[in-house]
């Protein structure tokens, strides 16, 4: 009997080591953190940081970290989705997304036209996929840096972008919430709730007002994101995309405050990280910090 519950007993050990690493995998990205750098400017780098939270479900948030060189232009692709009810969204939109953004025949000319065609096409085939998807959903917050010089950045949900200028934090996002836009809603026959909790929520159910996906909630949600372009110029020090789960316990001066003495990117990301778990965040955090000078 002994040897059996033994027996058992490793047996459950592997399994939950396999569940761990099984979250691990499809947590995130390829890895939980990394760095890179502009091979155009040599002062910009970028680096990134993820931390799992507290929940029972797996890591549901994904990032894009890279440069890319398109043609004769050097592209920086950076972006952080945070997924709920489950995985299958953010990951698909870190696979396509900026792909359809690229694909647009006008982004060079006309970006902000061109991201919001590519929001609302990968928003359609998601729910095309929603069989195979599922009826989970994601926020989204996409910056493309072009050439080191224009930047473009681009949001649904309540991810957000902070730009440091001169020490001075600006939000350039738009944190879309169901009480700013209950009108909306109530429009396209939903309605916002506190019930069940003290969050508002569409339907009861989404603490956001726009997103990716969300099949069963789309009539009453936008899939429409906030554009808006901001020229790099020696004023700017650094910007800050983020998830919710750093936002939640961080104003955008103190997130800023925190990382402008700290020279490298994916050090900044990781201080940002670590002091929202120190402010007790329980949500997943996902941080991409780059560095203009």
């Amino acid at each position: 009997m002994l040897k059996i519950f033994i027996n058992h007993f490793i047996g459950l050990l592997i399994l939950l080591n396999l569940i761990n690493f099984h979250e691990k995998v499809l947590g995130s990205s390829d890895s939980d953190s990394g760095k890179g750098k502009s091979k155009m400017s040599k002062n910009i780098t970028h680096g990134f940081y993820l931390v799992k939270g507290r929940s029972y479900h797996p890591m549901e948030d994904y990032v894009v970290a890279q440069f890319k060189k398109v043609e004769s232009n050097e592209l920086g692709l950076f972006a952080i989705f945070d997924g709920h009810a489950g995985h299958n969204v953010p990951n698909y939109l870190r696979s396509h997304l900026f792909d359809n953004i690229l694909n647009e025949p006008d982004f060079w000319k006309e970006p902000t036209d061109a991201i919001k065609r590519a929001y609302d096409v990968t928003d359609s085939t998601i729910l095309e996929k929603s069989g195979e998807l599922g009826r989970g959903g994601s926020t989204a917050v996409t910056a493309i840096l072009i050439n080191g010089q224009k930047l473009v950045v681009a949001n649904i949900g309540d991810s957000r972008a902070v730009l440091c200028k001169n020490g001075v934090a600006k939000q350039i996002s738009v944190d879309h919430e169901p009480t700013t836009e209950s009108e909306d809603i109530k429009n396209r026959g939903g309605f916002v709730s506190r019930f069940p909790g003290d969050v508002p929520r569409v339907d009861g159910r989404l603490a956001v007002s726009r997103a990716f996906g969300d099949k069963s909630l789309k009539k009453h949600l936008s899939s429409e994101p906030y554009v808006t372009v901001e020229m790099i110029h020696d004023d700017a020090e650094f910007i800050i995309l983020a998830s919710d789960g750093l936002w939640k316990v961080m104003s955008n001066q103190e997130a800023v405050d925190t990382i402008r003495e700290v020279k490298d990117a994916r050090s900044s990301a990781k201080r940002l990280t670590e002091e929202a778990l120190g402010r007790k965040s329980t949500d997943d955090i996902s941080c991409i910090v780059v560095k203009f000078q």
